[in-house]
């Protein structure tokens, strides 16, 4: 096994801040970002025998919750650090934060630091896209959004960006929220409407994206808004006792999750029985099992985020800024010149 790269000075790590996580996406262009990362994500998809996977490792409060995900194969081993308070914007702050690490499994040294609260927004979208370009019906140009902040953008975008979607119907019980993204795609082209409620908002939809906040569990959409034919993009049900969708949804829906044995604890169907049937999305794009099976079914990609993907969203940044200025040197690892005499490294310091 080779190693992922051999630097030339071993205490060194590419790190990508912030802003030049900012400067790497509008340097690419959003669009291409998001297409890129779910070509990322459906290639290792299709390979998800080969990876070790686990639930992620969470610690919940009343006030949120702070996971760690994890995910290796052969060569690589990834990590995110993310936490979702919904409480957080109250005070000024992100609902979600995360930063995450890219690792060579060959040698344990971590080839790559970046903030991933951004990455996180894109590789989201870029699966709820991905999922739908096999699950929503055939010709779908309409999605309503109900849940409309830091992730509504980053949807719409790639929904158009893999499907071509771009008539868009918005609803969030806060009106700014609504504001901010009509404000932020102005002139983007698409044609967005602002609607009263939600049953107003799934009117003529197509696909229907829920990505609401609140650390609850909630019927967002109830039974009687979901006719036949429609996909359902659940983002927002994504921890214990945090749903958006009516159970009697579910039961007439075919599921697709990421990882059953994470979103039976996490996702809409945690309202189902533990063995209601699911099938894990993998599995459609290798062809082991149907997407969409008629044109009146109804279609729930029950999203919670899967580490997998966040190894995706790692190696894709690590390949690009190879190309480019968007990283900086950051001093993370040890490098003594014996590697047995770590004291001694540390007494010559002074």
């Amino acid at each position: 096994m080779t190693a992922l790269h051999t630097p030339a000075t071993l205490n060194l790590v590419p790190f990508v801040s912030v802003d030049h996580m900012m400067k790497l996406v509008l340097h690419l262009g959003v669009e291409r970002v998001l297409a890129d990362l779910a070509g990322y994500i459906a290639d290792d998809f299709r390979r998800w025998p080969e990876f070790d996977k686990t639930p992620r490792i969470a610690a919940h409060s009343p006030d949120g919750v702070i996971e760690l995900m994890p995910a290796a194969d052969r060569r690589a081993y990834g990590f995110k650090y993310v936490n979702g308070h919904p409480k957080n914007t109250a005070s000024g702050r992100q609902t979600v934060t995360a930063f995450g690490m890219l690792a060579d499994v060959a040698t344990g040294y971590p080839v790559l630091l970046t903030e991933m609260t951004i990455l996180t927004a894109l590789r989201t979208a870029a699966m709820s896209a991905l999922a739908a370009r096999h699950l929503a019906p055939e010709g779908a140009a309409t999605m309503a959004i109900i849940g409309n902040g830091a992730q509504s953008e980053f949807q719409a975008l790639a929904f158009r960006a893999l499907l071509g979607i771009d008539r868009l119907r918005l609803w969030d019980t806060d009106p700014a929220a609504t504001a901010k993204f009509r404000r932020n795609l102005d002139g983007a082209g698409f044609t967005i409407t602002t609607c009263r409620s939600a049953e107003a908002a799934v009117e003529g939809a197509e696909i229907i994206t829920t990505v609401t906040a609140d650390k609850r569990r909630a019927t967002i959409l109830s039974d009687n808004m979901v006719g036949a034919g429609v996909h359902l993009n659940a983002v927002g049900g994504d921890c214990p006792g945090k749903t958006e969708l009516a159970a009697g949804i579910l039961t007439r829906a075919d599921i697709f999750v990421e990882y059953a044995p994470q979103t039976r604890i996490e996702g809409e169907i945690q309202q189902l029985a533990p063995d209601h049937p699911v099938t894990e999305f993998w599995q459609v794009l290798t062809g082991d099992a149907p997407g969409r099976r008629a044109a009146d079914a109804v279609t729930l990609f029950d999203s919670v985020g899967f580490a997998i993907e966040d190894f995706s969203a790692l190696r894709y940044i690590r390949d690009r800024v190879a190309e480019t200025p968007f990283a900086q040197d950051l001093d993370l690892l040890a490098d003594p010149d014996d590697p047995r005499d770590l004291y001694g490294m540390v007494m010559r310091a002074g």
